[in-house]
């Protein structure tokens, strides 16, 4: 290949639009999502140990959609989340409804495992896998609190002198009758 070609190339390459990606989805997508989800649960009358695990899952997920910003902007957790609500979920759900009921409820397809067992377990792991991203976005905050509590006491706050022990409202005087803290 001679430079004229490799530079016709490469200017035909500069002159096609670039790809852009589709937005990343808002919290509101999500719970479209989830909506779509419980929709095909009740239409495909779907059992209540599929729809019980399902509610628990999407109760955390909800409960932590205002929480995300504080994992971090494409952070794995964040993703996580995202992927769960709009595609994990429904997909293991969707997957198991596209079965014969009698079918996926008694046959074995996993060792000694049904679909429903398969299914009951990939929703116990997405559940548990949910609460910890959860947790993790409450300790976040948890800690931010403490950092501001830090904060105040070094910015406000006093040191206890001797004999005294700061308490949740301010210090605590020494009893007398035991000489140590009330």
């Amino acid at each position: 290949m001679g430079l004229r070609s490799w530079w016709r190339r490469r200017r035909e390459d500069d002159e096609q639009p670039a790809t852009t990606l589709p937005p990343a989805p808002t919290e509101d997508d999500i719970r479209q999502a989830l909506e779509r989800l419980d929709a095909l649960l009740r239409d495909q009358n779907a059992p209540p140990v599929v729809t019980s695990r399902v509610s628990r899952i999407e109760r955390t997920i909800t409960d932590t959609l205002p929480r995300l910003r504080h994992l971090g902007a494409g952070s794995a957790d964040s993703y996580s989340v995202v992927a769960t609500a709009t595609d994990y979920l429904p997909e293991a759900v969707g997957g198991y409804l596209r079965l014969p009921r009698e079918w996926a409820d008694t046959r074995p397809i996993d060792g000694y495992k049904t679909s429903l067992m398969v299914l009951v377990d990939q929703l116990e792991l997405l559940g548990a896998t949910m609460d910890k991203i959860l947790d993790a976005a409450n300790r976040a905050d948890a800690q931010a609190l403490l950092a501001h509590g830090r904060f105040l006491q070094a910015k406000f706050g006093h040191e206890a002198g001797p004999g005294l022990t700061l308490g949740p409202t301010g210090p605590i005087p020494p009893d007398p009758s035991t000489g140590g803290t009330a």
